[in-house]
This record gives structure tokens, C-alpha cells and sequence, in this order.
């Protein structure tokens, strides 16, 4: 059995003391591989740092997150984009938009997102998606910019089925789908119905969303096969069977051998 982390921030603060175990579980839990997504010009030396440090294990992605653009995004993007090498980076992300902390950034939260987009477009590589409280308007945006060589994830998915119609008539986006997913009053299993599993690929979100029994402790990649039990339970096959199927999903995604 072998699983795939798609969405983790194993680089921050939180995991500075005891990265090595973090990785030894792991691996001790069939993970195989871990995407690690950027959040802003500071986080990128750890990220960077991780990724030499456990070649093919950890695999590094170039982005600006939604919640850090601000007045000087331009200039942040530039300096990010600088950044980029085709040899190193899996993906552009995570972006988005985030409509949750600071709705009054949404004009140049979309500027930045469409900018990304283009990234996408020019480097060949999937776009990973932030969308909370704004999957609609991130679904106007990727049908208004698709091609057909336009790829990713609608990371950490709380969209409602309607919006789950949409995104599967994109053909090229996968699904993420992280610990809230075994929470109680989560929608996701029913929204689920609507999403074949050939479009879902599984997260952590580390060190946020930790999935039932761990809820309000820290995430961490060892527990994608709680994530995979739920899904097996939703879709009614077996959890091997999961396993195989998302991690194939993530290799097609991210074009991993």
C-alpha cells in the first residue's frame, strides 16, 4: 500500500524539533511522497532546505498564498518568480483566494491568482488551488483562463455539489481532500457522491486539519490512511483499493514516475 501527502507544510515552525520522526511515521504509514507548497518569499529556504535534504521524498512547489498578497504583490510575485527553476519545483502553489481573513484584498487576490495561472501555463505544471469561501468565484476564474494543458487541485475542497458539477466538467482538476472529511458535521461526504474517486487525491494540510481522532492536535502526514478510511468508507471499496487509486491520481497530477 502506498499513499501520497498532496498538500503539507511540513517546513514551518511547528515541526522544527522533531522533523525526523515526523518522516519516520511516515514512511512507517506507506507514505511515499510528500508536496510541500509555498506560502510566501520567507518560507522558501526551509521548503528548499527539506527538499535537498530528502530527495524524492519531499517535493518542493513555487507560489504566493492568498493571504500574504498585499499592497506590494507585484513586487513579491516578481522576486517569487525569480525563484524559479524547472529542475526543482513539482507545481505553482499554493494560490487562490481566501475570502475568509481579509475579503478587502479580493481585487488583487485575483490579480495574483490569474498571474499564477499564467505561470501555470508557461511552465507546464499543475496549479494548486486555495479556495475557502471562494470556490465559486475561483471556478469562474479557471473556466474564464482554461486550456487545455491547465491542471490541478482545488486544494482542501468544501465546495457544494453544484460547484462539485462544475469543477468535474474541467476534466483536468483533481480533488483534495484532507482530514475534515471525518469530521461530524462535514457536508463532504455527501458532496462526495458527486466526484468520482478518479478525481480525488489526498492531503494533510499539515500541521491544520487533523482528522478524527487527532482534531485540535497538530496534522501530520502519517495520518493520510485515517483520511484514506473515510474515503473508503464514503466510496465503499476497499482501503487498498483507495490507496492505489489516489496515488495514481497524484503521480498522473503532478507527472511523477
Amino acid at each position: 500500500m502506498e499513499w501520497i501527502d498532496t498538500h503539507a507544510h511540513l517546513y514551518l515552525e511547528e515541526f522544527a524539533l522533531d522533523l525526523q520522526s515526523i518522516v519516520d511515521r511516515a514512511r512507517q504509514n506507506n507514505v511515499s511522497k510528500i508536496m510541500l507548497p509555498n506560502i510566501d518569499l520567507e518560507s522558501f529556504p526551509r521548503m528548499l532546505e527539506l527538499s535537498d535534504q530528502f530527495p524524492g521524498f519531499f517535493y518542493p512547489m513555487i507560489g504566493l498564498h492568498p493571504c500574504d498578497v498585499n499592497a506590494n504583490w507585484e513586487i513579491e510575485l516578481q522576486k517569487i518568480k525569480s525563484q524559479f527553476s524547472s529542475d526543482t519545483f513539482i507545481a505553482i502553489g499554493e494560490t487562490g483566494i481566501d475570502l475568509h481573513w481579509d475579503s478587502s484584498t479580493l481585487e488583487i487576490q485575483k490579480l495574483a491568482f490569474k498571474q499564477q495561472i499564467q505561470w501555470a501555463k508557461d511552465w507546464h505544471l499543475p496549479i494548486v488551488i486555495h479556495a475557502r469561501k471562494s470556490t465559486s468565484i475561483i471556478l469562474d476564474i479557471i473556466e474564464s483562463e482554461m486550456t487545455p494543458d491547465l491542471t490541478g487541485i482545488f486544494h482542501c475542497f468544501s465546495g457544494n455539489e453544484q460547484e462539485a458539477e462544475r469543477l468535474k466538467a474541467l476534466n483536468n482538476f483533481k480533488v483534495g481532500i484532507g482530514g475534515s472529511v471525518t469530521y461530524k458535521n462535514s457536508e463532504l461526504p455527501q458532496v462526495l457522491k458527486k466526484i468520482p474517486l478518479s478525481l480525488i487525491v489526498l492531503e494533510t494540510d499539515s500541521p491544520f486539519l487533523p482528522p478524527v481522532p487527532f482534531r485540535g492536535k497538530r496534522n501530520e502526514s502519517a495520518y493520510i490512511p485515517l483520511v484514506g478510511e473515510a474515503i473508503s468508507n464514503i466510496y465503499q471499496i476497499s482501503l487498498d483499493k483507495v490507496a492505489e487509486i489516489t496515488t495514481n491520481n497524484a503521480k498522473e497530477i503532478f507527472k511523477l514516475a
